[in-house]
């Protein structure tokens, strides 16, 4: 089962004990997934255009706890005139009246993502979007979603408005807002145990960066003072700059603070750091024949 299937399973078993939440997360669902119809007899029927069982199921839950319609019969001709009564034309954005509440609010989004949502596998990548057909039905949704203080975008995407969010904090929360505890934590786990292993592989590429650069940098210290012995001779050094040369060559692969120590008086690493920079430029002219 996908990361996104898991957040659908769980929001199906959450039912609101407010009927006006009830009411609210059926309009959504009915909204943006939801149909009424005719059966072959002329009676008037209502459904649902999912893949998703849960959502089918979910929604005429709602319908029986909100308006005590069996669904298995075909509605009344009454029963068909209270849902367009209170749910309105499906071809619109829902009602404000219905979610002007914030439990209303939050249980409308958790319809709207049951009814047309999805996201991507967190430990691969973050991403959760709602399919929208009708672009004000999608302003609608990012409206409610930033009263909740989550942004999000809205771009379009052949037939569909598609509402999304790419930022991981703004999906947690936006988790946290629909009543998901269990996917909010899993993906919080992901989250952290993601950002732990990028923490240490920048840190492991650091320190392999800095390994790599001091030993460039020792090799070519060496090389600059066997270039110095054999072209002007460690006799014409000044004693600094002999000892630090001889010192070097004994020990190339000590970094420059423990180069330091093994000279008496000991040496601190800026000293050690300028000698060597006179030697290396000293090697570089006599390579160029200036002295």
């Amino acid at each position: 089962m996908s990361f996104s299937s898991e957040v659908k399973a769980e929001l199906a078993k959450r039912i609101s004990p407010a009927r006006h939440c009830q009411i609210a997360e059926l309009a959504a669902i009915m909204n943006l997934c939801g149909q009424y119809g005719r059966d072959e007899n002329g009676g008037f029927t209502v459904g649902f255009q999912t893949e998703n069982e849960a959502v089918a199921r979910k929604g005429f839950t709602l319908l029986k706890k909100t308006y005590n319609i069996n669904t298995d019969i075909v509605l009344k001709e009454q029963e068909l005139q209270a849902l367009l009564r209170n749910l309105g034309d499906l071809d619109r954005p829902v009602s404000p009246l219905l979610i002007k509440n914030s439990c209303c609010q939050r249980a409308f989004l958790r319809g709207a993502f049951l009814s047309i949502g999805s996201m991507s596998d967190p430990a691969k990548g973050y991403h959760l979007e709602f399919d929208c057909s009708d672009a004000d039905k999608a302003k609608q949704l990012q409206g409610l979603i930033r009263d909740f203080g989550i942004e999000s975008k809205i771009i379009r995407r052949k037939k569909y408005y598609v509402v999304y969010l790419k930022e991981g904090a703004g999906i947690v929360d936006l988790l946290n807002v629909c009543e998901a505890p269990v996917s909010l934590m899993n993906m919080e786990n992901l989250r952290i145990l993601k950002e732990m292993r990028n923490s240490v592989n920048r840190r492991v590429n650091c320190e392999t960066a800095n390994i790599a650069k001091t030993v460039n940098a020792a090799s070519r210290q060496v090389e600059d003072i066997e270039y110095i012995r054999k072209h002007y001779g460690f006799q014409n050094l000044p004693d600094t700059l002999r000892e630090m040369a001889e010192i070097r060559l004994e020990y190339p692969d000590v970094p420059l603070k423990e180069l330091g120590e093994y000279f008496t008086p000991v040496l601190g690493k800026s000293g050690v750091n300028h000698r060597l920079r006179k030697l290396s430029e000293l090697a570089e002219k006599l390579r160029h024949s200036v002295i």
